[in-house]
């Protein structure tokens, strides 16, 4: 059900367009301005001193940039990129083969790193922390460990659910950060730049009105932006304007919070069947038909952010700003009024 979405924050096919509206430098990338300023420092060091840039761990939602801000980095760095992605290696053999193929400096990233198997995690350790490769050879009694040396290289690893990675790996990154959402100016800049690279104006108003219904993401944005782009060609217009986006959006049932029907479902399900909450994830997950780490993963940040939805020690409850925001008459809930009678 999630890929089916237009604002799925996940990649999806037909988003492969962004690789090539892809800024290539930190003076560039738009929001993130901490992180930012952060890594340009980092950056500069590592050259001064004529070392690799130390590991570096980039967390948050999906969307938000990080596969991004990797090719970046190697581009800042003046290295070469190789990549991967944790499910992709499911064998020790599958990531000494991508190590062993690094030439010095370059800029290894593996995205969904915290998927990785563990048992293949453990081959990183000594490669990030000695730049050195561990591989058991023979068999049938006469095994021996074989060491090889691998050249300095910079590890960049993203990931979705920073929680999920063991201790020793996250311990073996210099540089961890984590990337927020991005406020609607942000947005409203990054969708005016995407209508410079694909040659097609858009309007003030009509920007800011597209960024603010992207729920803080830049590949939602893009993607809006893309499909608005459709009506007004389909319009005859020459520039996209308030009316046509107005339009478009309510065709795609993207509302003016940046909620489409799945986001409705989610809260008119806990409101009519749970009267609002609280109400444990597994539940939820049962009325909307979708697996429990989808909705932590995707779902509920941005209705946790917006405040929509709250999460309590006996489960998650459809705030008042929620009920107004499907159109239904709030009421309280079991939490509030166990509340009240504790006060």
């Amino acid at each position: 059900m999630e890929r089916d979405r237009v604002i799925t924050s996940d990649e999806i096919v037909g988003d492969e367009f962004e690789k090539s509206i892809r800024p290539e430098l930190l003076d560039d990338y738009i929001g993130q301005k901490d992180v930012k300023e952060n890594i340009r420092v980092f950056i500069e060091a590592a050259k001064l001193r004529d070392e690799p840039l130390d590991h570096v761990l980039l967390y948050g939602p999906p969307g938000l940039g990080k596969t991004t801000l990797a090719y970046i980095i190697a581009n800042e760095l003046g290295s070469n990129i190789k990549t991967a992605s944790g499910p992709s290696i499911e064998k020790s053999g599958d990531l000494a083969a991508i190590l062993s193929s690094l030439e010095p400096g370059d800029v290894l990233f593996i995205d969904e790193i915290h998927r990785m198997p563990s048992f293949v995690e453990e081959i990183l350790y000594p490669a990030m922390e000695d730049f050195t490769l561990d591989i058991m050879v023979g068999g049938d009694g006469n095994s021996r460990n074989l060491r090889i040396n691998l050249p300095p290289f910079t590890l960049v690893g993203a990931t979705t659910r920073a929680g999920d990675l063991t201790s020793p790996l996250r311990d073996r990154f210099g540089i961890i950060s984590k990337l927020q959402y991005y406020t609607t100016e942000e947005l409203q800049e990054i969708v005016k730049r995407t209508s410079r690279v694909l040659g097609m104006p858009i309007d003030e108003d009509a920007s800011f009105e597209l960024a603010s219904r992207s729920r803080g993401t830049p590949r939602i944005a893009n993607r809006l932006f893309r499909r608005v782009r459709d009506f007004a060609l389909v319009d005859g217009d020459d520039t996209i304007n308030l009316e046509v986006t107005k339009k478009a959006l309510k065709r795609l049932k993207v509302d003016d919070a940046g909620l489409d029907d799945t986001d409705h479902q989610l809260l008119r399900g806990i409101i009519e069947k749970f009267n609002g909450g609280p109400v444990g994830i597994e539940s939820i997950a049962s009325v909307i038909g979708e697996e429990t780490t989808t909705i932590e993963d995707v779902y509920e940040p941005y209705l946790l952010q917006c405040g929509f939805l709250k999460r309590t020690p006996r489960g998650r409850v459809v705030t008042e700003k929620g009920y107004r925001q499907v159109n239904m008459t709030y009421q309280n809930t079991l939490f509030d009024m166990e509340s009240e009678e504790e006060e």
